[in-house]
This record gives C-alpha cells, structure tokens and sequence, in this order.
C-alpha cells in the first residue's frame, strides 16, 4: 500500500473528534482574545510551518487591525507517525527586539519543541512572547515549563490530524480533526505519538 492508499484509508475509517463548526468557532474565540491583547500593539504573528499554516490563515483573516507576519520552521516529525530530533528549518527573519510577538501553530502536545522556540526566541528580546495553538492534547506527559496562552479546543490522547496537522503529510487542509483508529497504527505510536506539539 503506498502512503497516498494509506492515507485514503485512514480517514476513511477515522473518528471525528472535532467537528467543522467547533472549530470554526474555537477560530473565532481566538480571534476575539488575540484582539483584545494585541490590538494596540502592532504585534508580530509568527507561523510556525507547516501545522501552523492553516490555523493562522484562519485566525488572522478574523483580525481587522495592523501587524506583521513571518514564519519559522521547527520540526520533530519528518513525515512520519513517531521518531526524529529537533531541526530547525527556518528562524524568522523580522527583528523581534522590542515586538509584541505572537506564536501560531496547530497543537501542544509534549512540547518539547515548544519549549525549544520559545527559549530561541527569547534571546532576541522580544517586549513580550506568546503562543496560540488551535487544539491542546490533554495527556500528563506534558514538558514541566511547556504551555500557551491561547487555546482553542482540547482534544484526546489520540494520533490526530486536519486543520493544519497531519498523517504522513496529508489531510492538513481538513475543516475538521480527525483521530486515527488503532488498526492504521502501533498501540504504542497511538498511546505515545512523539512530539506533535508546537510543531
């Protein structure tokens, strides 16, 4: 079976943990926080890619004031259910000394990667640094200094994907998110899926 089939298959079996509509709104409850703190602060929104991608399209579509974007690109995945060690692809190129800055991306998992991009960004001296996640995964094997401070849905201890996350690359456009069933994966990958947090 070829990971396109693979992919196919998955979702045609997967269970529907988030619907479209609970999304779309958990986009507008964040949008409407995100506005509240940034409005006035001519904010940097930072995308963290790939995940994030989808997510900030349709937070920052629902924001009617001035502010920057760019992107950076940290990884723990590699295509793949489980396994790798933290790359960085791509840090920002905007200064971020003295910004407001805003991290977007699609789900805290672990977040040990999480972890990883706020302490790069830090050193540049940012004014202040948060985060937003679409989707928080509740497990207790969360990194002690791990969290964000805007959180759309929670979402169980399962291998998940749409809106941004992904099976082996693809479904991240999906409107709603998704759970694989265990037949399409080890007991262990699902139980312990490494890394899909910030990103």
């Amino acid at each position: 079976m070829s990971r396109l089939e693979e992919a196919q298959a998955v979702l045609a079996q997967a269970d529907c943990v988030c619907a479209a509509e609970q999304v779309s709104a958990a986009y507008d409850v964040l949008a409407t926080q995100i506005r509240a703190e940034y409005a006035a602060l001519n904010p940097l929104m930072l995308v963290v890619m790939i995940g994030g991608l989808v997510p900030a399209a349709e937070i920052l579509r629902r924001l009617d004031f001035a502010f920057e974007v760019d992107y950076l690109h940290a990884t723990r995945y590699h295509g793949a259910t489980s396994g790798g060690g933290l790359q960085w692809k791509r840090r920002p190129d905007a200064v971020l000394t003295g910004r407001h800055v805003l991290v977007i991306d699609d789900i805290l998992d672990e977040g040990h990667t999480l972890v990883a991009i706020r302490e790069e960004l830090q050193t540049s001296q940012p004014a202040s640094l948060k985060v937003a996640v679409l989707a928080e995964k509740l497990h207790a094997r969360r990194a002690s200094s791990a969290h964000a401070e805007f959180i759309g849905v929670q979402l169980p201890d399962r291998y998940v994907f749409g809106c941004g996350m992904d099976y082996k690359e693809y479904w991240r456009q999906l409107p709603a998110i998704y759970a694989v069933r265990e037949a399409h994966s080890s007991f262990r990958e699902l139980q312990f899926p490494v890394s899909r947090e910030i990103a």
